[in-house]
Order: structure tokens, then C-alpha cells, then sequence
């Protein structure tokens, strides 16, 4: 379990756990057919992927969830994050997304240990 974020937008974050700051050239995989699948990429990239850099807000702090990575298995889902909601908590396509405030508490309270139980 690790976290993403925008130092350009989140200060100061506290967390005991893994944290890479994101840049522009940063993405997640989501194509089944290329090796990456489900893992971290840089663009240009010629399969598909999910942009982590973005103008709005919702991927400013992410949680990776580790979710479909030991073993990786193609089309079961890849980018399953805990990460920023939008303003009207619209639904996300298999994330969980909560309040910028409420996903900082997770991280400072979040160890390598936890386990997250989504159902």
C-alpha cells in the first residue's frame, strides 16, 4: 500500500506509509493487453491509460489499494484507488472516493499493516 499526491497541492501531508509525489507524465495501465496492466506507466504511452495528473482535484491524494497486483490478473480491474470525491461525491467507476479532509486523516492514521475491507 502506497499514496500518490500533487505536492503542488497538498502540503505538509503526514502518512508513515509510501508516498511518491506526481508529475505530469505519471499514469496507471488499464489495458488488458499490454504487460503493464494494473501498474504505474509514463506517458507517452502507447496502450491505454488512466492520466494521474489532472486539473481537477480528484487524484491530487491517492491511496493505492493493491487491489488485483499478486498475481495480476487482465480484466479483473486495474486503478482501484481510494482518492479525492468530486463536489457532488458522483460515483467513481470501482474507486471509493471520500472528502479531500477525510482521505489526509486515513493517511496519517493508515499503516503497511492495514488491511481495507471494501464491500
Amino acid at each position: 500500500m502506497y499514496i500518490f499526491f500533487r505536492k503542488d497541492r497538498i502540503s505538509n501531508l503526514k502518512t508513515i506509509i509510501p508516498k511518491l509525489s506526481i508529475n505530469k507524465n505519471m499514469g496507471w495501465c488499464n489495458d488488458p493487453k499490454s504487460k503493464k496492466y494494473n501498474k504505474l506507466i509514463k506517458f507517452p504511452y502507447k496502450y491505454s491509460a488512466e492520466k494521474l495528473y489532472r486539473a481537477d482535484n480528484i487524484y491530487d491524494l491517492i491511496l493505492v489499494l493493491n487491489y488485483n497486483n499478486n498475481p495480476i490478473i487482465k480484466n479483473k480491474g486495474s486503478a482501484i484507488f481510494i482518492h479525492i470525491a468530486k463536489k457532488d461525491y458522483k460515483s467513481t467507476e470501482g474507486c471509493v472516493a471520500v472528502s479531500k479532509k477525510d482521505l489526509k486523516k486515513i493517511a496519517k492514521e493508515i499503516e503497511k499493516k492495514t488491511i481495507i475491507n471494501i464491500s
